[in-house]
């Protein structure tokens, strides 16, 4: 499902909000195996990668019922942050092109899997098809901690997605577009979801606020979310990739202008979802890429 991300008043721009985060532990050396005690790798059972070339600025990510996982118009930077469960902040090297080349992904993985567990069938795809090889480095750097302030305003959320049919529907003129189940639509000033884990929220506000977070909340289940705020300087920065001034997806309307005078996303949390983002350091896994290529299309 598309996710919007308006980054100035009167101007729109449309990114995904690549869901999750990346804590930095450093995995201990194993001993070797050889290739019969070795476990398969997860992998989907068919993937198609193709280059975008639409010139658009938006990034989609649309996990559905199914196993099924599409990826529409997403740099391939983007497409590794979202595999490795990392933010942008904690990658580095790499050619030029994986910040400004396009691809679009559509995979189907075995049953019904979860988001969560497709993403490391994504860094399967990504290292058999653009021959992606990285290794990892761990710094101690600021972080935040996401605990619960103010039990009982985040409410748990009943059931469970619909299988999708197709694209959702546009929002109404000048109107934010309605929560999608499952996934998050992020754009400054407002962003939210239903049936979404806690995991799902604490990558968007890694994102959000340019640290990794760490859940300290405690809580297990599925929430509908809905936070607005005034967003800072910092939280109206481009997305990797993205040009300055990209609008929305075509069809779309503008979003709502920003309100000058609304919280700040600290005090929007505390407000509305009983939530609180306390400031510590931690070590912060970092990924570095040794080599990539770009792929044959299929």
């Amino acid at each position: 499902m598309p996710f919007r991300n308006q980054t100035r008043p009167g101007r729109a721009r449309v990114t995904v909000m690549v869901l999750s985060v990346g804590i930095g532990v450093m995995f201990p050396r194993l001993r070797a195996q050889s290739d019969a005690d070795a476990k398969p790798r997860p992998a989907f059972e068919v993937a198609s990668v193709k280059a975008n070339k639409s010139g658009q600025g938006f990034i989609a990510v649309r996990p559905s019922p199914g196993g099924r996982f599409t990826i529409t118009n997403a740099p391939l930077r983007v497409l590794i942050t979202l595999a490795y469960r990392l933010k942008d902040f904690q990658v580095s090297g790499g050619p030029g092109w994986i910040s400004s080349d396009r691809f679009d992904i559509t995979a189907k993985a075995e049953g019904n899997a979860k988001f969560e567990e497709m993403l490391p069938m994504l860094q399967t795809l990504l290292e058999s098809r653009f021959q992606l090889k990285i290794h990892r480095d761990t710094k101690e750097v600021p972080v935040y901690a996401l605990v619960v302030s103010k039990p009982g305003k985040l409410h748990q959320s009943e059931g469970e997605c619909p299988a999708a049919t197709g694209p959702p529907p546009p929002p109404e003129p000048g109107k934010p577009p309605g929560l999608p189940c499952g996934g998050i639509f992020m754009f400054p000033g407002r962003f939210g979801g239903e049936k979404i884990s806690i995991s799902q929220l604490v990558d968007s506000l890694s994102r959000l606020s340019g640290r990794v977070v760490l859940d300290k909340t405690g809580l297990t289940g599925r929430y509908d979310v809905s936070l607005e705020y005034t967003p800072d300087s910092a939280q109206l920065k481009p997305p990797p990739g993205g040009p300055p001034d990209a609008g929305p997806p075509p069809g779309l309307p503008p979003l709502p202008p920003i309100d000058p005078n609304g919280p700040s996303l600290f005090t929007a949390l505390q407000e509305q979802l009983g939530l609180k983002l306390e400031s510590q350091k931690g070590p912060v896994e970092m990924l570095v890429i040794d080599s990539v290529q770009q792929p044959s299309e299929d």
